[in-house]
């Protein structure tokens, strides 16, 4: 081809990457699966390589698919990060705001949070993103993150809330059942609830604490939020922020003296976006709320 490919064809193209089908992708974007086709052959005429393989699953990226991942995952955060900016009215609160979270502070620290930011800016739209990975703020996959890791990259800008004390904690029905352990070696008897894949911060935790090991994990499980679930139904000894265990009745305490977690609070967004009304708005919002809920604990 003598010209670039319209950036049409890399939307459907990643579309098509997310959701493993042409009628998915189709679905996802509001077009139809033979003009799905037809963006994938252009696209794979314009790069020279075919980008999906048709098999009786669906379709398989390619080492091709797989290479221009990257580049067209980048083109789409950067693309909703454009529409986010040029919204709303200039110097207003008034638009989208895009935030990355963790799992258990979306569920449970920012509803309210976020509910009185609603009711202090009626025109401002969250958009809530929630994982345990790490958003990369650089590519604008969200415009503010609040993160259990202390910042590493350049451009940043970042403001540290406090620490979120973590302990391990157990129902107290299941306490009662199996009691109560006295020592971090009597923890083998016991029904562990711990992480399953191993992430660089596991690895780490894992080295301060070794005598929790992968191995005696009775049910393994990467998302915070089954974690949690499971603590609560009495299935064994879990790992729980203390402002969460403190806040129900029926979560006990275990081993205090022996373990304790500090997570590390911060509250990131890219510097260009300190001169955003509505962006520097809830970025503050969220440092001064988290900062008087870590230090109300």
């Amino acid at each position: 081809m003598n010209r670039e490919p319209s950036w049409d064809l890399y939307r459907t193209f990643n579309a098509v990457l997310a959701e493993g089908s042409l009628s998915g992708a189709a679905r996802s974007l509001g077009l139809t699966q033979p003009s799905i086709a037809r963006h994938i052959d252009a696209l794979e005429e314009a790069v020279g390589a075919p980008l999906f393989l048709r098999t009786a699953r669906g379709l398989s990226p390619t080492d091709a698919a797989l290479e221009l991942k990257p580049f067209a995952e980048l083109m789409a955060s950067t693309s909703a990060a454009l529409l986010r900016t040029a919204e709303g009215r200039s110097g207003e609160v008034d638009g989208t705001v895009r935030i990355s979270a963790s799992e258990m502070v979306g569920l449970v620290h920012l509803p309210a949070i976020l509910a009185r930011l609603r009711q202090r800016y009626p025109r401002l739209t969250v958009e809530l993103s929630l994982s345990n990975a790490v958003d990369d703020l650089l590519k604008r996959q969200a415009d503010i993150a609040i993160r259990m890791v202390r910042p590493e990259q350049q451009a940043l800008l970042a403001r540290r809330v406090g620490v979120f004390p973590v302990g391990l904690h157990a129902h107290r029905d299941y306490l009662a059942r199996r009691g109560t352990p006295r020592s971090m070696d009597e923890l083998t008897q016991h029904d562990i609830i711990g992480y399953d894949a191993e992430t660089p911060a596991i690895r780490a935790f894992a080295e301060r604490h070794p005598g929790l090991d992968r191995a005696m994990f009775a049910l393994r499980v990467d998302s915070n939020i089954a974690h949690l679930a499971a603590i609560r139904a009495g299935f064994g000894i879990g790992i729980c922020q203390t402002i969460i265990a403190d806040a129900e009745p029926d979560l006990v305490r275990v081993l205090p003296d022996a373990f304790h977690e500090d997570l590390e609070t911060w509250v990131v967004m890219h510097e260009d976006l300190g001169a955003n009304t509505r962006c520097r708005a809830v970025f503050d919002a969220l440092v001064t709320e988290l900062t008087e809920l870590v230090r109300g604990r």
